[in-house]
């Protein structure tokens, strides 16, 4: 995902003028093109992530189309007063992005570990907040943020699925993608989880159980008629996300479930409203927080017995 976004970040640039690109001394192997092609549209601030979101909010209020990058933690809750007072009050053009969502970045511990960063972006008016499944995802989603009014967060992670689920598929913010079809479980997921999911699927595919699969890539603007047209198909709908369970994609779509009175078993996979105390990389913490394929394939077993 990672590259992904740096390949169309270039892109715009080379297009575009007013595309500017503030890292928080972060990048080194993957943003030297850009630094020595546009020296005038790259910045580097230091670790200094409060004064990265001034000077881009700053830039922004001059017509600038800024990306802010940093490791999840440090773009976002170092910087949270900046982000919320100065960027999304004043609606300005400004794509936050994360570098590393989930545990990305497992062994370096939780103070690397973002795992409420989407409950906390989701929850301040005016901010977009887009958690790529693929590098497909990030690729056309860097690309449609940079024209849009007002602040965007951006989630990455490394790696990723290049191509996209079908052919003919056009990616939209606020529009959720299918990757999988099926009739007996609705899977939802966000971020590069997703590589469990599949997994978890084909398993159950064993058993004769069909799950689909649905990319939520975008949680704020949230797909609502995805999620409605989902539950009453199957039924039986589970998110998966590598965040906690409070105020995540599972809490968004509990939201949309209440709201409009669906009659569906839902359930959540994430993290238990905890803090990873583990070190470790990141297949290794998705088994001992519970977020891997066997842990997605005996929930959905759970539910479907009741």
């Amino acid at each position: 995902m990672r590259d992904a976004f740096a390949k169309q970040l270039y892109n715009l640039a080379k297009k575009d003028k007013d595309v500017m690109f503030i890292t928080g001394d972060l990048g080194y192997g993957v943003f030297e093109s850009f630094a020595r092609d546009f020296p005038k549209q790259y910045l580097n601030v230091g670790v200094a992530e409060q004064n990265m979101t001034g000077i881009a909010v700053g830039l922004g209020l001059e017509g600038k189309k800024v990306f802010t990058y940093s490791i999840a933690n440090f773009a976002t809750f170092r910087c949270l007063e900046q982000i919320r007072n100065d960027a999304a009050y004043h609606n300005v053009n400004l794509t936050i992005v994360c570098s590393g969502g989930g545990f990305t970045y497992g062994p370096l511990g939780m103070s690397h570990h973002a795992t409420e960063d989407i409950a906390v972006m989701r929850s301040i008016p005016n901010i977009k907040v887009v958690v790529p499944s693929t590098a497909w995802e990030t690729y056309h989603a860097t690309k449609k943020l940079v024209n849009l009014d007002g602040v965007s967060y951006l989630r990455i992670e490394k790696g990723g699925i290049k191509k996209p689920p079908f052919k003919n598929v056009k990616y939209k913010i606020g529009k959720s993608l299918i990757y999988k079809k099926g009739s007996d479980v609705s899977i939802v997921v966000a971020g590069g989880i997703i590589e469990e999911c599949f997994a978890a699927a084909k398993e159950l595919e064993n058993i004769n159980i069909k799950c689909q699969i649905i990319s939520m890539h975008t949680i704020n603007p949230l797909d609502e008629q995805a999620i409605i047209k989902a539950a009453k198909k199957t039924k039986v709908l589970i998110t998966v996300e590598e965040h906690n369970c409070n105020g995540g994609l599972g809490g968004a779509i509990a939201e949309v479930i209440a709201r409009n009175n669906i009659d569906c078993q839902f359930d959540m996979v994430a993290i238990n409203n905890k803090f990873s105390s583990i070190v470790g990389d990141q297949k290794y913490l998705r088994k001992e927080y519970g977020l891997d394929s066997k842990f997605i394939v005996s929930k959905i077993k759970k539910i479907l017995k009741k």
